[in-house]
């Protein structure tokens, strides 16, 4: 049985058979009664109800995923439109945020800068040798900024839900978390802080060290090792893609899972709209990694459908801390953004006057969604797109309802963390979408690791969006979806991993063979398994054995 720091494989509590409890040497270590995981499911789900603080439910479910494993993930998929929101974002972020003060048992490697020089004799202290690895160096996570060694909340919520939603082993998932500091004062006066208590790191030391690791992992696992950026600061997010991207199995969620999402909620929205996504204009709130990432998307997606990539670009605008990114301004442009410079269309001092001049069809991200700007996109639009996708939700450029309301009801809206559908004064209910990147990685996630993917193509994150878009029904849409509900996620991350199969075999990206002739029978038949396993060893007797000789 494989053991690891907070994990448990199959132990299942009361629902231990008696034969196994006499063999295993249980018997009178637990109450007589043999429990059903049926039963099991409903105490934790009652005892779920009881709790009104999203923290404790966090807690809870945290403990409950490190005694019984199996149990854990059978309630997670049971009630993923309510659950996910606690293991993931929004409490994901609340609870890095105490990570240290609520802190149980240890979850995943964690590897200092003064680890330098010894990363594969930590790799080899972890048990498993099969895996796929999500990793932060804890600067930006989500919109709550450097949380340090704090930040490991993350790597462990994005793993559950490739498991959750995508059926990937969990003995498979590795979270990581790099610790080369932090700039946050608080954390660093808090004695319950968990990493090394100095400043962020950022000499030639930090790149040696990402170095190393990437190559002790490749050492140790494989060249197709599939590696999951998360929640690095912007200035290292897009280097270290562009670093790595030809050289090992990589991909940033930040960057190119939210590109994904937000490509996937514009390609449903042409569809309410009847107006191609070649005819869209785009207006970022933001010229982040996230921006960058889903405009470089929306671009390919455009040349797809016919622009050539200077057309496609000119219809993307970027407004960041300085204004409108135009060229020759006076504030530096890098490289990444200045391909979305554009000659200026004038005086243009605020958010609000680039959304008059600009005349978007589509609004993404940012602080400036006031209440003027909602109202300004419903007068220039018969169908605003607004996308609201920070996260958590306290840190959303606005609200469903504020979206709704002041464009009443005609707006195309996702936001990046959960809110409840929104009843106007008319009777009207609408369901918000949640442009929620849970809807791209698990699926992407499985589809690379089945297919022994070894560089992956930004053309993966497009056929994952079209993908997306394609499995929202019209009656979704008419609700105001722009993404398939939550509840079906697991059969949406299913369908997205076949038909990425499918796209890397026939593009020759996948080392894997035999190719699978039936790509949705491959996938389907890997989704690991939540009902018990026997602990009983295989008895048996020798039949046809000659009894030994008389003496």
């Amino acid at each position: 049985m494989s053991r690891r720091p907070g994990y448990r494989p199959g132990l299942c509590g009361m629902a231990f058979t008696l034969l196994e409890r006499q063999i295993l040497g249980l018997q009178g270590l637990l109450p007589p009664k043999i429990e059903t995981q049926d039963i099991q499911a409903m105490r934790f789900q009652r005892n779920l109800k009881k709790m009104t603080d999203p923290l404790e439910k966090y807690i809870y479910l945290m403990g409950i995923q490190e005694r019984n494993e199996k149990l854990f993930y059978r309630v997670l998929m049971e009630d993923i439109e309510d659950l996910m929101p606690i293991v993931y974002t929004p409490t994901v972020g609340l609870a890095c945020t105490q990570y240290g003060h609520i802190f149980r048992r240890p979850k995943g490697l964690f590897i200092s800068i003064l680890d330098r020089g010894h990363i594969r004799t930590i790799l080899d202290n972890w048990p498993e040798n099969n895996v796929a690895v999500v990793v932060t160096d804890g600067e930006r996570i989500l919109g709550l900024g450097d949380l340090g060694v704090f930040g490991m909340g993350i790597p462990v919520g994005k793993l559950c839900l490739y498991t959750a939603c995508a059926g990937i082993r969990p003995e498979r998932c590795l979270p990581v978390v790099i610790d080369v500091g932090t700039d946050n004062e608080t954390l660093l006066k808090d004695p319950f802080y968990m990493g090394l208590y100095q400043k962020r790191d950022r000499s030639q030391l930090y790149d040696d060290l990402i170095d190393e690791f990437m190559e002790a992992v490749v050492d140790k696992y494989g060249q197709d090792t599939l590696i999951q950026f998360e929640d690095f600061g912007n200035h290292n997010a897009f280097r270290l893609m562009r670093k790595y991207r030809e050289k090992y199995c990589t991909f940033n969620d930040d960057i190119q899972g939210t590109a994904a999402v937000a490509l996937a909620g514009l390609l449903a929205a042409q569809r309410a709209i009847g107006k191609p996504i070649t005819e869209h204009k785009v207006l970022f709130c933001g010229a982040g990694e996230a921006a960058l990432g889903i405009a470089n998307l929306i671009t390919m997606s455009m040349v797809e459908k016919g622009l050539t990539q200077t057309e496609a670009r000119k219809k993307i605008w970027m407004f960041d801390k300085y204004g409108l990114l135009v060229k020759g301004r006076t504030q530096e442009i890098d490289s990444n953004q200045e391909v979305f410079a554009h000659e200026g269309p004038g005086n243009v001092q605020s958010f609000l006057e680039a959304v008059n001049v600009i005349q978007p069809t589509a609004i993404v991200a940012g602080r400036l969604f006031t209440h003027d700007v909602l109202k300004k996109m419903g007068t220039l639009n018969k169908r605003p797109i607004v996308f609201a996708l920070s996260n958590p939700t306290n840190k959303a450029e606005c609200t469903a309802e504020e979206a709704y309301t002041l464009t009443d009801g005609r707006c195309l809206f996702a936001s990046g963390s959960p809110f409840d559908p929104v009843t106007l004064a008319d009777g009207r209910v609408f369901t918000p979408g949640q442009g929620n990147n849970a809807y791209i990685f698990p699926g992407v996630a499985l589809a690379v690791i089945l297919s022994g993917v070894r560089h992956i193509s930004d053309t993966v994150f497009l056929e994952a969006a079209k993908t997306l878009a394609d499995q929202l029904t019209d009656e979704e849409l008419a609700e105001g979806r722009l993404y398939p509900p939550l509840s079906n996620i697991r059969e949406v991350s299913l369908q997205m991993a076949v038909k990425v199969v499918q796209f890397v075999y026939a593009n020759n990206m996948a080392f894997r063979y035999p190719e699978p002739k039936d790509k949705d029978k491959f996938v389907r038949s890997t989704v690991w398994n939540i009902n018990y396993d026997s602990f009983l060893p295989d008895i048996y007797e020798w039949k046809g054995m000659n009894p030994p000789p008389d003496h």
